[in-house]
């Protein structure tokens, strides 16, 4: 079963590469356009500062993650600077997307533990650090392969408690979730939810609840909404995107946005034109 295929057919996970080679000073890095962060430490060391957290020193080749937009700062040795590839990414979709919503705010994985990205991190390096035709473009694209490489390691790992990425490593989870990711249009209810996942509505809610910090329901409210915002900007119509994420009526398709997002459907939309 293709567990991010559903999950990415609404959103394309975005990536734009604006730093390769050599970190010579402090930096910091701000929450920007609304977009998270992925470095790639090729060589050297950093110290990383996340807010008011306690300083993390790096010094062996790393993926450094930050899901969502999140202020932070490396400090380095000048006199040893270190090389680093860095990207502001998007997972796709808008306020409340599960996906960048349940991951956590920041993640450090050594490269020597993560064989599966290894291939593609040499490939964007070799990349990163040559100065040929088509760069820009060519690292973006990588940067975005790496970034479905990671979320594909992270559920496959297994080392997450809760949240989306523990629901879709379930056994059985997975297949309800996969089923809300690919049919946001059907009329779930908590038994046919139940149903794909092959287990009883009492045990069913409890254990989505406790590996997603949500009832299922609330979950299937959430993906649908990420799906309205997304053709809400693309200019579809209220009355259009209702039934293509299971509202019967755009009547009740905005009340539902209304109450979630603190905004109407036809605001948003304006906002965003």
């Amino acid at each position: 079963m293709d567990k991010l295929g559903p999950l990415f057919s609404y959103f394309s996970p975005r990536a734009e590469v604006f730093h390769a080679g050599t970190l010579c000073h402090n930096t910091d890095y701000q929450s920007g356009k609304g977009w998270g962060y992925l470095h790639l430490l090729r060589r050297g060391e950093i110290t990383v500062r996340n807010g008011e957290r306690t300083a993390i020193a790096v010094s062996e080749p790393s993926i450094l993650f930050y899901p969502r937009p999140c202020w932070h700062r490396f400090d380095v040795d000048e006199s040893a600077p270190p090389d680093l590839v860095c990207a502001t990414i998007n997972l796709g979709g808008s306020v409340g997307h599960p996906l960048s919503n349940m991951l956590p705010e920041y993640l450090e994985i050594p490269i020597s533990e993560a064989p599966s990205l290894q291939n593609a991190m040499e490939l964007l390096f070799a990349e990163a650090f040559n100065d040929l035709c088509g760069r820009k473009v060519a690292l973006d694209r990588l940067m975005e392969y790496v970034l479905i490489l990671l979320v594909r390691y992270l559920i496959n790992t297994e080392n997450y408690q809760s949240g989306v990425i523990a629901g879709l490593a379930h056994p059985k989870l997975a297949l309800s979730l996969n089923a809300i990711h690919k049919y946001p249009d059907r009329n779930w209810s908590l038994e046919t939810l139940a149903d794909e996942a092959g287990m009883s509505r009492a045990s069913f809610a409890k254990h989505f609840r406790t590996t997603l910090d949500c009832t299922p329901l609330d979950y299937l409210t959430s993906w649908r909404l990420s799906i309205a915002q997304s053709l809400l900007k693309r200019g579809q119509s209220i009355k259009a995107t209702a039934p293509k994420v299971g509202y019967q009526s755009a009547a009740a398709f905005t009340r539902v946005f209304a109450q979630r997002m603190g905004i109407s459907p036809s605001a948003f939309q304006q906002a965003h034109e």
